[in-house]
């Protein structure tokens, strides 16, 4: 990935997710992520791989929402169904959070998640493909 292309994947222009996050949680987990780069960048190829894969499977802040949002939906539907009409008031709750993310990139549990490091699908893909970057710069082994 070109720098311009590591710079778009985090902007804060092109992410509602950053542009909705405080500038100092967006710092600290673009050091993070820097700080990771420089630590697996120096590893051998198979543990550079092994991080590659680890972060095909990171969960980015979108899914966490998503799943989070859900999971509370319908288990209100579900303990309002059989314990009490009263818990029809959770996806009451929830559900117009995730209208609200879907429209605005924001919703009261995001700060939450990112302060906890979660991060966008672009950040992720800032690391996964600058360690890409790395091993096709890496010399490759000579046969003899």
């Amino acid at each position: 990935m070109t720098t311009i292309h590591q710079d778009l994947a985090t902007s804060d222009q092109t992410d509602r997710v950053r542009r909705s996050t405080s500038a100092s949680i967006n710092h600290a987990i673009d050091q993070q992520t820097e700080e990771n780069i420089r630590h697996f960048s120096g590893l051998d190829r198979h543990s550079i791989m092994q991080r590659i894969e680890a972060l095909d499977r990171e969960w980015d802040v979108e899914r966490a929402l998503e799943v989070n949002a859900s999971s509370l939906a319908l288990s209100g539907l579900l303990l309002g169904l059989t314990v009490n009409r009263k818990w029809f008031l959770l996806p009451g709750i929830v559900l117009p959070f995730l209208l609200q993310h879907g429209l605005q990139g924001w919703c009261p549990p995001l700060p939450v998640m990112r302060r906890l490091g979660i991060r966008t699908r672009g950040e992720i893909d800032r690391e996964k493909f600058a360690l890409l970057e790395s091993l096709n710069q890496a010399p490759q082994p000579s046969h003899h």
